[in-house]
């Protein structure tokens, strides 16, 4: 499992988004790309998080932003998501966990004493292709804050 840092270059990827249609990481090229992986479609940390990212979406597109969330949930699952919630940006189904593995956020986890696979809920920020910030402890409901502080946007 790959272990990135700041300042590496931000492993390639393509997956379909909620319309069943192609997006990649080379499709951002000029842009600053927020790259949040989330384990599950309508769970309460998930949709705090989506919710928050998408009720500042305007500002992150007025900043240069773009935003892509990843999980390993079916293209159905998204779109009935992103449809639900209204989402602006893309949502990646990753069902291979490709994209999960390429960025080192597929672990393990544990849940009542049980360990199993899981998503290490983590947010690259990425721009030309190299890695700004890595967030690895999202605070679900504040995350826009949480980028906006670490990168001083202003």
């Amino acid at each position: 499992m790959a272990t990135l840092n700041v300042g590496d270059k931000a492993p390639d990827f393509s997956g379909l988004n909620q319309n069943g249609e192609q997006v990649s990481l080379s499709g951002f090229k000029g842009k600053k790309l927020i790259l949040y992986f989330y384990p599950k479609d309508n769970t309460p940390g998930c949709t705090a998080e989506s919710c928050n990212l998408n009720d500042n979406y305007q500002m992150w597109l007025s900043k240069g932003y773009e935003v892509v969330g990843v999980s390993p949930d079916k293209v159905a699952s998204h779109k009935k998501f992103a449809d639900k919630f209204q989402f602006g940006f893309n949502l990646i189904a990753d069902t291979e966990t490709e994209i999960l593995q390429a960025y080192g956020v597929w672990g393990e986890k544990s849940m009542y004493g049980k360990k199993y696979m899981g998503v290490l809920r983590t947010t690259f920020v990425i721009e030309d292709g190299i890695i700004l910030e890595i967030f690895d402890k999202v605070d679900t409901k504040n995350h826009t804050d949480q980028i906006i502080k670490a990168l001083d946007i202003k």
